[in-house]
């Protein structure tokens, strides 16, 4: 997995889910999320309220009255989920996150801090502690050939098995207005992407991502 600089992204005492630090191969929870979630709902205290079956919400969390929210979720303290989001099932949101007007969530884990406020998708992806995604960027989860992803760091490869994978975002990682993140890609620790980019592989860790596709080290 080193090659694919998946190590190390992201922080798991930031997360509801306390046994992700565990897993070693992330994509692998995302095969499997509607099973922990329910199995995360089960466990949770008298702070969250099952609005519906299999629907968890933290008392403190504002839900717009428009916001459709499918099961099964989790919604941690403190996180706005604003007009018109569309969470489809399978989301676990951390605490302090914002999911914005018209954001669809699809097979995702935010962890706390994260940000999707303006007509993102992000759908079969982990986004890390205080992510933010810019206005209209969103994950590509399929491929156009519907073919399994390939995880891609140069000239290693990793072939996931899933053919819907979206991106996994690290801690603190900025991704500009606009951009698209093809099946696959990983966007490390602390990066930037900028606006309109169309991104795929791997951002190490501090680096921002151009336009053009030029990588640069953080100074």
């Amino acid at each position: 997995m080193d090659d694919f600089l998946l190590r190390g992204i992201f922080s798991p005492e930031h997360t509801l889910y306390p046994e992700f630090g565990k897993c070693e191969e992330p994509w692998l929870i995302l095969s499997s999320l509607k099973e922990t979630i329910i199995e995360l709902g089960g466990r949770l205290g008298e702070d969250f309220n099952e609005t519906s079956s299999c629907v968890w919400i933290h008392k403190n969390a504002k839900i717009a009255p428009t916001a459709y929210i499918g099961a099964p979720c989790i919604i941690g303290a403190g996180t706005e989920i604003r007009h018109c989001a569309f969470i489809r099932g399978s989301a676990l949101i951390g605490e302090g996150c914002v999911v914005g007007n018209s954001t669809e969530l699809k097979n995702v884990i935010l962890f706390d801090g994260v940000q999707t406020p303006h007509y993102n998708y992000v759908g079969d992806s982990i986004l890390g502690y205080k992510a933010h995604m810019g206005a209209g960027s969103i994950t590509s989860n399929v491929k156009s050939d519907k073919t399994a992803v390939v995880l891609k760091n140069g000239n290693s490869k990793l072939n996931t098995g899933l053919k819907k994978l979206g991106a996994f975002i690290g801690d603190f990682a900025e991704i500009g207005c606009n951009s698209v993140l093809n099946p696959g890609t990983v966007v490390g620790k602390n990066s930037t992407v900028y606006p309109l980019s169309c991104v795929r592989g791997v951002i190490p860790s501090d680096c921002i991502l151009k336009s053009g596709g030029e990588i640069t080290k953080k100074l």
